[in-house]
């Protein structure tokens, strides 16, 4: 029995060493059991999920090998296979990327935190959602990674002066560990929040200390979850976004629906809708809903707000007045966002109609607006300084620098946006996809409404146990197959799934913010479930409703649309028989 458990040991260190050697073997019979060219492709498609869904592989490694396998297996050339790598897609994320680089340098993001706390006040439930409003909005703009480890900070700073110490309030959390539940439930409950003793001190009583640390814990689990929602709104906030914008001109070249204008004009009033809900949920769980606090010791209380304001306003403080690269910044910010918006936003008519039609993408605004602030002045020019013989001489400092954008911008999912496209590419040229699609003709059945609620509750699922970059590159290629054999318009069932892919609450590693803030050591992995699956649900529940409201308004979702292969056509290709080695319609 000991050998076995030291033998399971020295197999758990190798588990990576041996997915990655035994992975290929075990998929090998896909190759002789299929069409040839489905089933190489296929066989390249789950070698991949694996590694991407274990991390065998850096994530970033396994998108690369479409390079050497689609092209050594005879599934596509070389030439055909790289430039996926960096389409105009790329290009766009890209310069997003940068935008956000430029934004951290000037520390514009924290800027704008304090001053929406400053807004909002101190008390729990309010702050909380402070917090969740701010994380979400820059979050559409920054990486949701970046956001997390930025608000995290902040949130502690302002708990420490609201309940002092977190090591002391662990402490008198022991002494009433049987209490957690009605601190829960709000039931049941006397609040105190400072006893004052013989000598004056504050102590916090056990149950006191319960609700507090439920509080504590409602502010780190609101923060990643809100920067997961955040990034939904905007096409550069997240990389499915992307991943859906780059497969649909794969598969469907003719198709211009969606846009930044039009992604962004849709999906934000579905963002606002979700937060809304989850602040509720995480308000209502963590005790920040329990208005019993503001009528007992309203002095103490009082104090304790006073204590969090002053260290939010002393944060904010510190950062001084606007400085000149700091205006810059938020007005090239604007800028970038406004000129997106108006390229094409289809109700009405886009700056692009200057310039001839298809030429000007959403890659073009973005990489002039970036390109600009590497040599914007970051100090205020002075002509002054021209005709003064002793002011310095030092060169001036642009808003950015090559090396920051290099050390800030994450290159390897722009490597994984460009697997992803590339995979698509093969799944569409070896006829992969098509022959999923022919398989999933009984699903075809289903009413759309209910598919598409199904498929999004599915990679919601999925996406809590692989990134959410690697589930949506492989899931949407099939998807897009199935809406074809459906005969429902694509985006009906492509849409929701992209989005849901984001809605990774349940576990701490689902994705890297709540890896954050679950590595601050309060929180637990049974809060994280508890807390994720309502907000599974909740998700689920308003794609639904955007999609079947909204959505179908601007996005003509009940129809089949022009840009969508012909319903018949995958009736004649299944009609397709070869004979002497060409294929040869037998109508």
């Amino acid at each position: 029995e000991m050998e076995i458990s030291v033998l399971f040991r020295k197999l758990w260190c190798v588990r990576k060493q041996l997915i990655v050697f035994l992975t290929p073997l075990v998929l090998l019979p896909l190759l002789f059991g299929l069409p040839e060219k489905e089933g190489k492709c296929l066989y390249v498609v789950l070698l991949m999920a694996v590694f991407w869904c274990t991390e065998a592989l850096p994530l970033a490694v396994t998108a690369m090998l479409p390079v050497c396998l689609f092209p050594t297996m005879g599934i596509l050339p070389s030439k055909k296979v790289c430039p996926q790598y960096f389409l105009d897609t790329n290009f766009l994320f890209l310069s997003g990327l940068i935008m956000a680089s430029a934004i951290e340098e000037w520390g514009l993001h924290r800027r704008i935190a304090l001053k929406v706390l400053k807004i909002v006040g101190v008390k729990p439930a309010w702050l909380i959602l402070g917090m969740m409003l701010t994380a979400s909005f820059l979050s559409m703009w920054l990486s949701n990674t970046a956001t997390t480890a930025m608000m995290l900070p902040i949130a502690n700073a302002i708990l420490e002066s609201l309940f002092g110490d977190l090591e002391t309030l662990k402490r008198n959390c022991r002494s009433g560990e049987d209490a957690e539940n009605e601190v829960i439930n709000g039931t049941g409950m006397t609040f105190h929040l400072y006893e004052l003793q013989a000598h004056g001190a504050h102590t916090v009583t056990s149950l006191e200390a319960q609700y507090q640390m439920q509080i504590w814990k409602g502010f780190l689990i609101c923060i990643p979850y809100a920067a997961s929602i955040g990034g939904t709104a905007t096409l550069t906030g997240t990389a499915p976004n992307l991943i859906l914008i780059g497969q649909l001109k794969s598969y469907f070249p003719e198709c211009d629906v969606i846009n930044f204008g039009s992604w962004f004009a849709f999906a934000l009033p579905l963002m606002l809708i979700f937060l809304f809900l989850g602040w509720l949920w995480i308000a209502f769980l963590y005790g920040g809903l329990n208005t019993r606090l503001c009528i007992k010791k309203q002095d103490r209380r009082a104090e304790a707000e006073v204590k969090a304001q002053a260290v939010i306003e002393d944060d904010y403080r510190k950062l001084g007045p606007v400085n000149f690269a700091e205006a810059s910044i938020a007005f090239f910010f604007v800028l970038f966002a406004v000129l997106l918006f108006t390229r094409d936003p289809k109700f009405v008519t886009g700056w692009s109609v200057f310039f001839p039609k298809g030429y000007v993408s959403d890659a073009v605004t973005g990489v002039i607006i970036v390109s600009i602030l590497f040599f914007f002045p970051s100090q205020k020019p002075s002509f002054s300084w021209w005709f003064n013989p002793q002011a310095s001489n030092s060169a001036y400092v642009p808003l950015l620098s090559w090396k920051k954008a290099q050390d800030s911008v994450p290159w390897n999912i722009i490597l994984l946006l460009g697997g992803g496209f590339a995979m698509a590419k093969g799944c569409e040229e070896s006829g992969l996809a098509s022959w999923i699609g022919g398989h999933l003709q009984p699903l075809a059945e289903v009413p759309a409404p209910a598919a598409a609620m199904l498929l999004t509750a599915f990679v919601a699922c999925f996406t809590e146990f692989a990134s959410n970059t690697a589930t949506i590159i492989i899931f949407l290629p099939v998807i897009a197959e199935l809406a074809i054999a459906a005969s429902v318009n694509p985006l009906y069932l492509m849409i929701p799934t992209t989005v849901g892919s984001s809605f990774a609450f349940m576990l701490p590693v689902s994705t890297p913010p709540n890896s954050i803030a679950f590595a601050s050591g309060h929180l637990l992995v049974k809060d994280m479930v508890k807390t994720g699956v309502v907000m599974n649900i909740l998700g689920v529940l308003c794609v639904s409703l955007a999609m079947n409201t909204w959505g179908v308004a601007m996005f003509d979702l009940n129809s089949y649309p022009e840009w969508a292969p012909p319903v018949n056509v995958s009736k004649i290709f299944s009609s397709l028989r070869v004979a002497n080695g060409k294929y040869v319609v037998s109508l």
